[in-house]
């Protein structure tokens, strides 16, 4: 298909696609003729894998260009794929308003790892974000115990075990890029799904809600 039929079915305007060309996050097209050439499925998918990471998982062009290198590295195990994929997603670290909530926080999450028998690695890019988050919440005076925390961890634990019990499939390979796009997708679904669980249990305990 030329590009002006990439453009119609993908809802992406050329001068994108041509500056997805130019940035090689789209491979080239086949040339054709003089200043054409023709595209194909592969392109249509990778425009739509694009677009979905940057509006549905919200990363910028940066960390997507890394993810789409990830998928098509077949020399990476499927373990740094899913090290690159935390690290890709988790948030940079920002200079805390309160150091001292931040060791406080970094201490938290150490019980809790240790109370949940977990092992992570050093520069686990989830154990960051989380130190962040408890430090923020603490220098906010919305600290919250090891007991709140412990279920949610849990239920992670249960939502990882059904994620990676996807990757099985017929010819014993693993689909690297759908275990990379569900890694994004499935963060934001989660996130959706407690929000709705939240909307859900104000309704039923503040009735006013509903009026």
């Amino acid at each position: 298909m030329r590009i002006s039929e990439l453009s119609r079915r993908t809802g992406v305007s050329i001068p994108t696609i041509k500056f997805y060309l130019r940035e090689e996050l789209l491979p080239p097209g086949s040339p054709k003729a003089r200043n054409q050439a023709e595209y194909g499925e592969r392109h249509l998918r990778r425009i739509w894998l694009i677009r979905t990471f940057t509006t549905v998982g919200g990363l910028d062009l940066s960390s997507v260009r890394k993810l789409i290198q990830v998928i098509e590295d077949e020399s990476l195990p499927l373990a740094a794929v899913y090290r690159i994929l935390d690290r890709t997603m988790a948030r940079p670290p920002l200079e805390p308003p309160c150091p001292d909530s931040v060791t406080q926080a970094r201490d938290q999450v150490d019980r809790l790892m240790e109370q949940l028998g977990w092992r992570l690695l050093d520069d686990s890019g989830g154990a960051t974000t989380l130190v962040q988050v408890l430090a923020a919440l603490r220098t906010l005076g919305c600290e919250s115990d090891l007991a709140f925390l412990l279920p949610y961890a849990r239920a992670a634990a249960a939502l990882a075990d059904a994620e990676l019990d996807l990757l099985a499939t017929d010819d014993g390979e693993p689909d690297r890029g759908a275990a990379v796009v569900r890694g994004v997708l499935l963060d934001v679904a989660s996130a959706a799904l407690r929000r709705m669980a939240h909307e859900q249990q104000v309704l039923v305990r503040l009735p006013d809600a509903a009026g």
